[in-house]
Parts: structure tokens; C-alpha cells; sequence
């Protein structure tokens, strides 16, 4: 039965080759930069998290899946262009926390006032901003000591792909759930794992 990684790795290769080259090439044919689709896809989470808190769920997931998909081609485009460089690197981590962050902050902010209002789901949103850093800061700080830092079930894609499903078919507080439930285990499996593995003298 494959693991998890090599499903991962699967899936990357069948996007990569039916849609991020072909979109690659028609950004680059463009003359679309790298910086400009990492900032692109910043504001397009920034207006879908405005709609989340506004409770238009569908609108929200729609554009959490165009902003995503030029998260995904930056990179591509900065390869093909011959354009890869740290400050890229650098501003494409950075805007993909404040893009999730932001989304996270839509769904607490939706549940704020209303009808809809409900205690439980705002302290999800919180725990699941702190659970979505936490998983990325293990990785960063395993790095940088050595170790791969790459274990754990809820990494950025598979969020980007629950909050999408949930928000289209209008369950956004099953998107917290599992959310708030799963990253913080996630971060703590990746913590236990890369701790393993790092050298204890």
C-alpha cells in the first residue's frame, strides 16, 4: 500500500504535467513575473477571506482555489524564467502565511455576530492559525538544525484543498474542526519526528 508521501509525490507529478507547465508557459507568454503572481495570489486570498467573513462560502472557496493556483505557478514561473532567487523564495513563504492567516481570520470573523455566532468556531480559527504556523515553523527550525522537518498529515496543500471542498459545499465550521483539530497534531508529529532524527548530542 503506498505511503503518504509517495501519494503526494504521485499527485504533484500528474499537476505538473496536465496543469502547471501549460499554465506556466501561457503566465511566462505573458510576461507575468514570479513576485507578481506570489502577490497576485495574496490578494485574491485577501478578497476571498472578505467574502468568507461575509458568509458567501461558495465565492470564498472559488476564489481560494484561484488564489492557490497562482501560489502554485509562482515557483514555476521563476524556473522557466530563470528568475529563482532567496527574496522570492522569501516573499512566497511569507505571503502564504499571511494568506492563510487572513482566510483563517474571515471564517472567525463570520462567526462573530449573527446568527451564526458561535464561541467554539472563533477559538478553532485561533487554534488553527497558531496549529498552520506552528507546522511551518517545525519544518523552518528542523532545517535549519539539520533535520528534514517534513512529517506530519496537514501540510499547506492538503489545508488549501479542505478549506475549497469545505467552503464550496457550505461547511465552513467543518473546515475548523478540522483545522483546529489537526494542525496542532500535525505540528506536534512533525516536532516528535524531526526530534527523532536530530542528532541528541
Amino acid at each position: 500500500m503506498p505511503d503518504l508521501q509517495s501519494l503526494r509525490y504521485g499527485l504533484r507529478s500528474a499537476v505538473s504535467n496536465w496543469f502547471e507547465r501549460p499554465a506556466v508557459s501561457i503566465l511566462v507568454a505573458l510576461k507575468v513575473s514570479p513576485d507578481a503572481a506570489t502577490a497576485i495570489g495574496l490578494l485574491i486570498a485577501i478578497v476571498a477571506a472578505y467574502f468568507t467573513s461575509q458568509g458567501d462560502f461558495l465565492i470564498g472557496g472559488i476564489l481560494v482555489l484561484v488564489g492557490a493556483t497562482f501560489d502554485l505557478l509562482d515557483g514555476g514561473i521563476a524556473r522557466a524564467t530563470g528568475r529563482v532567487s532567496k527574496r522570492g523564495a522569501l516573499t512566497d513563504s511569507v505571503f502564504d502565511r499571511v494568506s492563510e492567516i487572513a482566510l483563517l481570520v474571515g471564517l472567525g470573523m463570520y462567526y462573530t455576530s449573527g446568527k451564526d455566532e458561535n464561541q467554539t468556531a472563533v477559538l478553532l480559527a485561533f487554534v488553527a492559525v497558531g496549529g498552520s504556523l506552528m507546522v511551518s515553523y517545525v519544518r523552518a527550525r528542523a532545517e535549519g538544525l539539520g533535520a528534514k522537518g517534513t512529517a506530519g498529515f496537514l501540510t499547506r496543500p492538503e489545508r488549501i484543498v479542505i478549506t475549497i471542498v469545505g467552503l464550496v459545499l457550505g461547511y465552513p465550521l467543518a473546515v475548523l474542526w478540522i483545522l483546529g483539530v489537526g494542525t496542532p497534531l500535525s505540528a506536534a508529529w512533525r516536532f516528535f519526528e524531526a526530534w527523532r532524527a536530530i542528532d541528541s548530542e
